[in-house]
């Protein structure tokens, strides 16, 4: 969805909403802090449509034709309502599985993404699966400081195993002094607010980029640092918070909010990991996060730029 304007108050934002639901212009409402109204537009090829309605409501929103729109839309809605409530009688949609849970609903990517992180999981915490892991992490050799590890590190990767560069963020088993299942649950309970965030307010594809990117390039980096034994998705979520973050703050009409206590709390967790009480992947935590501030602050600026 694609911000394209303001309007004073909920009585004027409701009365054109429905003048573009009327031609066609699927749209949403949102109020403000100031008390203002915020108008979304669904469909990317409608928005410069949009905003040219927008433009001639504000100079006339007493013109009597936006009252007849309001009772075409209500009449319009009262129909596609009788219409749904017959189809839903002749089939069932099986995306109703995953619609409402939480804001932005559960995309597809994030779905796979934690149902494969848990199917691994349980074959190693139940089925004591070694050589699956052995098979995942980004290699089963250390060849010792960061001048070795540059000149003979990652064999496999070399040899075209290259699945390693990404497939550490997809194991998870305890982190000294908390047990595996907690690992596991709160990386899951994060990629699902924030994979699904970005899947709905851009695509599948933009997550996809966004893990493949920040896993391979932080779990090299954590590689060189520490060596090949490292695991989980804390990586990807501290990217996405960087990248949500980012988006939200400097660009504002993309859709991306994160509440300031969420950010506190991420940022407190990574310092936290950062006083070695538990064995945690910093160098993954932190680069992670700088690549996703990155990726969003320059994403913000040359969208920004484009649409001055």
């Amino acid at each position: 969805m694609r911000m394209i304007g303001h309007v004073q108050n909920e009585a004027n934002a409701r009365l054109f909403g429905d003048y573009l639901y009327v031609k066609g212009i699927g749209n949403q409402i949102e109020s403000e802090k100031d008390g203002t109204w915020v108008i979304w537009v669904e469909g990317e090829d409608d928005v410069d449509r949009a905003r040219g309605f927008l433009r001639t409501y504000l100079t006339r929103p007493d013109d009597p034709e936006y009252r007849r729109a309001a009772k075409q839309a209500r009449d319009l809605r009262e129909q596609q309502k009788e219409q749904d409530e017959a189809a839903a009688k002749r089939f069932f949609d099986g995306s109703e599985l995953f619609r409402k849970h939480g804001p932005y609903g559960l995309g597809p990517l994030t779905i796979g993404l934690t149902a494969v992180c848990v199917l691994i999981w349980v074959a190693r915490e139940f089925g004591g699966n070694i050589d699956l892991w052995n098979f995942l992490f980004i290699s089963e050799y250390d060849s010792g400081g960061l001048a070795e590890r540059l000149r003979h590190g990652l064999p496999e990767v070399r040899h075209g195993q290259v699945w390693r560069l990404f497939t550490p963020i997809l194991m998870h088993a305890p982190l000294m002094p908390f047990p595996g299942f907690l690992h596991i649950l709160f990386n899951m309970i994060w990629l699902k607010d924030l994979g699904s965030m970005v899947e709905a307010r851009q695509s599948s594809l933009q997550l996809a980029w966004l893990v493949l990117v920040i896993s391979a390039s932080s779990n090299v980096a954590q590689f060189l640092v520490s060596g090949p034994y490292f695991y989980g998705m804390s990586g990807i979520v501290y990217g996405l918070l960087g990248y949500a973050w980012m988006k939200a703050r400097f660009d504002p009409a993309s859709g991306y909010f994160l509440h300031p206590t969420t950010v506190a709390i991420m940022l407190i967790w990574f310092v936290f990991c950062l006083t070695g009480v538990m064995n945690a992947a910093n160098t993954v935590h932190a680069v992670g996060l700088g690549m996703g501030v990155a990726w969003g602050y320059l994403g913000s600026i040359r969208r920004s730029s484009k649409h001055r």
